[in-house]
């Protein structure tokens, strides 16, 4: 999973979740990818491995109106395998949302960016009034804005690598101005953010809050100008291979929770960037 894309600020779109591909099982890529096949791995071998962060979401910009787009999130690998990182969310006056992964939304008068084939979705659009779109995800296109609500992230996809099911990558709601009863969008499920909500006087209703580490979330969009968007959410790679082996970390690379043991296999959720191999 690459890193989710940054919100946008005033009426902006949600951040897309970080591109997503998964050879586990029966468990689908994003963007209605197909199951990779897995890799064969010599012990004793080093391996590659990069886990992208997310994008930051657009910074305050200041009473001149024109809203900031958020930053893509950066990509994440293994050995032959990348996925690419998450869309940022466009921002008032005709900035428009970018493509990634998973797209961004569009801000309240712009179209959602497209998300990367078998990866993820693409992010919704604007309302046309005051409500911005939500980002994509890994299992679904962000939702449309509306008048006075920003619209959903998209959600996430189901990954069983871990022994059980978990939704990751989830797209950023979109964030809504409105004068009356603003509300900002709806997280997508699998650590999207959600959307911030403003009146038009800028009093902030509520705040954008960022994707969640280590799923590729999108960051939430934001409903005004005179704070930051939400940030995407780090991207992670996750690794599954027999239990009679064990992973060795390279300088640069760590893992939260370590190596873990589910039945015959053995796993590890990987941040950073360097080389693995195994013993």
């Amino acid at each position: 999973i690459a890193g989710g894309g940054g919100g946008g600020a005033q009426h902006g779109g949600g951040g897309g979740a970080g591109g997503y591909k998964t050879s586990h099982g029966s468990d689908s890529s994003g963007g209605g990818g197909a199951t990779l096949s897995t890799m064969t791995i010599s012990p004793a071998t080093n391996y590659s491995v990069s886990v992208g962060a997310g994008g930051n979401g657009s910074a305050a910009a200041g009473s001149n109106g024109a809203g900031l787009v958020g930053t893509q999130g950066t990509a994440s690998s293994f050995n032959s395998v990348s996925t690419t990182g998450g869309g940022g969310g466009g921002a008032y006056n005709g900035k428009n949302a970018t493509t990634g992964g998973s797209g961004g939304g569009g801000w309240n008068g712009g179209n959602g960016a497209a998300g990367t084939a078998n990866e993820g979705y693409a992010g919704g659009n604007g309302g046309g009034s005051y409500g911005a779109g939500g980002g994509g995800g890994a299992g679904s296109v962000g939702s449309n804005g509306s008048a006075q609500l920003g619209g959903t992230g998209g959600a996430g996809i189901a990954s069983t690598i871990t022994g059980s099911s978990v939704l990751r990558a989830g797209g950023g709601g979109g964030g809504c101005y409105n004068a009356s009863s603003p509300v900002g969008g709806t997280a997508g499920t699998g650590g999207g953010g959600t959307g911030g909500a403003a009146t038009t006087g800028d009093s902030t209703v509520s705040s954008p809050t960022n994707g969640t580490a280590e799923t590729g979330g999108g960051g939430g969009g934001n409903g005004t100008w005179n704070t930051a968007a939400g940030n995407g959410g780090s991207g992670s790679v996750i690794l599954r291979y027999p239990n009679t082996f064990s992973i060795v970390l390279g300088t640069g690379v760590a893992s939260t929770n370590g190596e873990q043991t589910d039945g015959s296999s053995k796993y590890i959720a990987l941040t950073g960037a360097g080389t693995v191999s195994w013993q």
